[in-house]
């Protein structure tokens, strides 16, 4: 039965185990569905634990000051990123790597739980400064649980079936964003109370729980490991890796230009707002503007990733880079009129080309990576790449002291950029 339903969510032909172990190969149906329950219960409590929409949302309603509100996307995604170098050569001395993800599970529960508590119980700069610690808190755990989930999908999940995993979790996640959107605009209405967001961070440190419960029992085949001492230190190795793999150097700048789809949404909802067509009262509204692209977008760019995960990111980068230029266009030479609709439009389509271009990256680096290669893969790019984000991330708010449209056309430029580089990155999936 679970060999059925496997077939039935993924598309088996095609791929092959890299081990060539049978015993591996056996297990692939039952670890699949494990990766894809876990990974979705982790991805529905994302939607909650959200920088870009439910948190903002609640730090203003607790009366936080707007400084602290504009600290909570750093520290969500540079602080998930930053740590994975460091932490990769100890996870590698981990015969199975499946604990890690346990552990960060487990991190991000108690986060999210401290989260909830803090909103019920304090308010103003108190409750801020102990939100924003718990995030810190939350995207550690996060570091954890991105690090060792590619390298234990490489060891346990054949090429050709990777992305279609990824694809599905994203869908659930998008179903949970939906879901999580109409509950907010209808049950709380145009004021989403603290209590009923403070109750809505409980139940989602709960997904978490049930996450790490299912993935504690993924069968991993046991790695070899990289002995304490004879690991040359995080920096070397990464610098190492950095200067002489020339395809994973490309990668990096691929995935840096691909900030374009990444950065862009805040920016859109800001124009929406000084167009006066915005506000908190569309929290609901993007929430659900997100989960419906990921349902629509998650299965149907994970079979593409699996095809060509090269192609998925390039054409991903373009179709942003254009969309953002005809937004800009558009707010040069209309009128107010309909553009809450196209502002909305442009949204949800933004997200639908992220959701591609993230699910391309994150098969792109298991695929290009032998099985051992993968956890240093993964944690160094993740590092550079939380670099870059406060780099570009810092450029592009200066960028935004000049007008929203001048960071939007930089971003839009990073799109045109990624598009021909793309190019250049050689095929690493099975069918090429």
């Amino acid at each position: 039965m679970t060999e059925r339903i496997y077939s039935q969510l993924v598309r088996t032909s095609g791929g092959q185990q890299d081990s060539g172990d049978r015993k591996t190969e056996r297990d692939v149906p039952a670890n699949g569905l494990r990766l894809i329950a876990a990974n979705a219960l982790q991805n529905i409590g994302d939607q909650v634990v959200n920088a870009g929409t439910v948190l903002p949302w609640l730090l203003s309603a607790l009366g936080a000051p707007v400084g602290l509100v504009g600290l909570l996307v750093p520290i969500r995604e540079s602080g998930s990123l930053l740590p994975q170098a460091a932490l990769s050569p100890r996870i590698r001395q981990r015969r199975q790597r499946k604990w890690v993800w346990v552990a960060g599970a487990a991190l991000q529960a108690a986060a999210t739980a401290a989260m909830a508590v803090a909103a019920a119980t304090l308010a103003g700069v108190t409750a801020g400064v102990a939100i924003l610690l718990a995030l810190a808190l939350f995207a550690f755990g996060r570091a954890l649980c991105s690090i060792s989930s590619k390298d234990v999908m490489a060891r346990t999940i054949p090429k050709g079936q990777r992305g279609q995993i990824n694809g599905i979790s994203t869908l659930t996640s998008g179903i949970a964003a939906v879901t999580i959107g109409l509950g907010i605009r209808l049950l709380a209405g145009d004021e989403a109370g603290v209590s009923a967001l403070a109750l809505l961070l409980g139940s989602a440190a709960l997904t978490w729980v049930a996450g790490l419960l299912i993935y504690m029992t993924v069968r991993e085949p046991a790695a070899e490991t990289t002995p304490r001492e004879e690991s040359p230190g995080w920096w070397h190795e990464s610098w190492q890796l950095l200067t002489t793999d020339a395809p994973f150097r490309r990668f990096v700048v691929m995935r840096t230009l691909l900030f374009v789809s990444a950065l862009s949404p805040p920016f859109l909802v800001t124009l929406a707002v000084e167009q006066g067509t915005g506000g908190l009262s569309g929290l609901g509204l993007f929430v659900i503007a997100q989960g419906l692209a990921r349902m629509i977008g998650g299965r149907y760019f994970g079979r593409l990733a699996d095809r060509s995960s090269r192609r998925l990111m390039t054409w991903g980068a373009l179709l942003a880079a254009v969309l953002i230029s005809t937004v800009l266009l558009f707010d040069t030479l209309t009128e107010v009129g309909a553009v809450l609709w196209v502002y909305s439009l442009g949204y949800f389509l933004l997200a639908l080309i992220h959701t591609g271009v993230r699910v391309g990256r994150k098969t792109y680096v298991v695929d290009m990576a032998s099985a051992d290669q993968v956890t240093q893969y993964v944690a160094v790019s993740n590092t550079l790449m939380g670099v870059l984000l406060l780099l570009t991330g810092g450029v592009n708010a200066a960028l935004a002291l000049l007008g929203v449209q001048v960071a939007l056309a930089f971003l839009a430029v990073l799109g045109f950029v990624g598009y021909f580089v793309g190019r250049t990155l050689p095929e690493v999936g099975v069918r090429g």
